[in-house]
């Protein structure tokens, strides 16, 4: 079942339920966050990097530890054009379906790949790269706060247009427009569901949200914009 009409509804709901996660910035300035799930992928996100760097545009990538994994370079490469970098977990599992100690082993293995790809130190990435994305946008409270206490950050979104069934370029960009405003979080996907659009659909919704007046900024700018834990 395909919910893309729901979803500004579920952020209704869910944002002032939850307000420890990063659902979106301020809603006074003109800033959005584009990001990216499920990556990276050998071919579809070195296409969508040739795209933010035509426009010179900072992204937000949340990764899954297996992805990086398989393609190290495109990691190190996304990474090295200082793109900020999160965690999606090892393998895109539920974090539900998970036991806490199978979930904290999920983060430190995605954390590890990531350190190892791009050449950086563990206990950097331990401390710098701790944005956590949960597969699916599903969470319980007590996820939150296993979250919390091993000093991650959730994220979630503010504009989700279910760009993975493939609707169709113009459809997701439509989607895109219809729901952004100041602020808002947007979620693509540059992995193996869905990436196969993912530059196009950047080449295309970029240029008219820069014409829309808006700039682009990292999820750790919407932390900060936003008084992060």
């Amino acid at each position: 079942m395909r919910f893309a009409p729901l979803y500004p509804l579920f952020y209704r709901i869910l944002q002032p339920s939850f307000p420890k996660c990063l659902w979106s910035g301020k809603n006074t300035e003109p800033a959005i966050a584009l990001t990216f799930d499920d990556g990276p992928h050998a071919e579809y996100t070195p296409e969508l990097l040739k795209v933010l760097d035509r426009y010179g545009i900072m992204a937000s990538f949340f990764w899954l530890g297996v992805c990086v994994e398989q393609s190290p370079w495109v990691a190190k490469s996304v990474y090295e054009r200082g793109h900020w970098i999160g965690l999606h977990g090892y393998e895109h599992r539920s974090f539900p379906r998970l036991s806490p100690t199978q979930l904290q082993e999920s983060l430190e293995k995605n954390q590890a790949a990531i350190a190892h790809a791009c050449e950086l130190d563990l206990e950097q990435v331990k401390t710098q790269i701790r944005d956590v994305r949960p597969p699916n946008g599903l969470f319980t409270p007590g996820i939150l706060r296993h979250l919390q206490q091993w000093n991650y950050r959730p994220v979630m979104w503010s504009v989700v247009v279910e760009d993975w069934w493939r609707p169709g370029v113009s459809v997701v960009v439509d989607r895109v427009l219809r729901q952004v405003q100041n602020g808002s979080h947007i979620v693509l996907h540059d992995g193996w569901h869905g990436g196969e659009d993912v530059a196009a659909i950047a080449e295309e919704l970029i240029p008219e949200l820069l014409r829309a007046g808006y700039h682009f900024v990292t999820i750790d700018r919407l932390w900060q914009s936003c008084s992060p834990l």
